[in-house]
């Protein structure tokens, strides 16, 4: 079970959700404006914050920045915006995944116990009995280290999201191999379904990371219609 964050400033739905995932056996904590979100956030832990994003004081999408700021914990945007591009900023902006709404309570507890997977897992791949990986995983001038979650490329260390290095570090555990899209749900983002604009908002940020554009990729290759694949730049091979 978890502790929940619920930022909702319509009280109907804040209460509803209050209750049910009460009834869920979760802890519940509920605030209506952003200043009392982020006020919240950093004076007590949550394992998942639920943020909408019309919110009386500022955009909800201003206060996931101010969150990624001070935060790690997973969010989930719960918007009545179904604008593509809205939602691919939300994912660039650090948001672990969205709902429109209106959303039954079991589609919003699904995502919970997905996302909730990944942040406690201790990174991709180890759920399920897999064998522990290696000290540190390396291709090319990228070295991967699954325990301590700490990425370098050429000596200099990446900062990545939570969810930017669970993607890398399962491609660099799979070095030339292409790893279908589906897998890559299935596996990094814990999700039997999913649209592919979430994997590619990720692609794209942690290529500007690495210094690469999909145009001129050096260790990320998108192969279209089939999946993707690490390896080495030619300069490395």
């Amino acid at each position: 079970m978890a502790s929940v964050l619920v930022v909702e400033d319509d009280q109907f739905v804040r209460s509803a959700l209050i209750r049910q995932l009460t009834e869920a056996s979760h802890t519940v904590r509920s605030v209506g404006t952003a200043l009392e979100a982020l006020r919240e956030v950093a004076q007590i832990g949550f394992d998942v914050v639920i943020l909408d994003l019309g919110l009386p004081d500022l955009d909800g999408a201003e206060a996931l920045k101010m969150l990624r700021g001070i935060t790690d914990v997973p969010v989930i945007v719960a918007t009545a915006r179904d604008d593509e591009g809205e939602i691919v900023r939300l994912l660039n902006d650090g948001a672990d995944d969205y709902l429109v709404k209106p959303f039954s309570v079991a589609h919003l507890s699904a995502r919970m116990t997905a996302v909730l997977r990944r942040a406690r897992g201790g990174g991709p791949g180890e759920p399920g009995g897999a064998a522990a990986p290696p000290a540190v995983l390396r291709v090319g001038g990228l070295a991967v280290d699954p325990l301590r979650r700490q990425a370098q490329l050429d000596g200099m260390t990446l900062d990545l999201t939570r969810r930017e290095f669970d993607l890398l570090a399962y491609l660099a555990g799979r070095p030339g191999v292409v790893v279908p899209r589906r897998e890559l749900l299935a596996e990094v983002w814990r999700q039997a379904y999913g649209d592919d604009q979430t994997i590619d908002v990720h692609l794209s940020w942690l290529r500007r990371k690495l210094g690469e554009t999909a145009a001129r990729p050096r260790y990320l290759h998108t192969l279209r219609g089939v999946g993707v694949k690490l390896e080495p730049p030619a300069e490395h091979t």
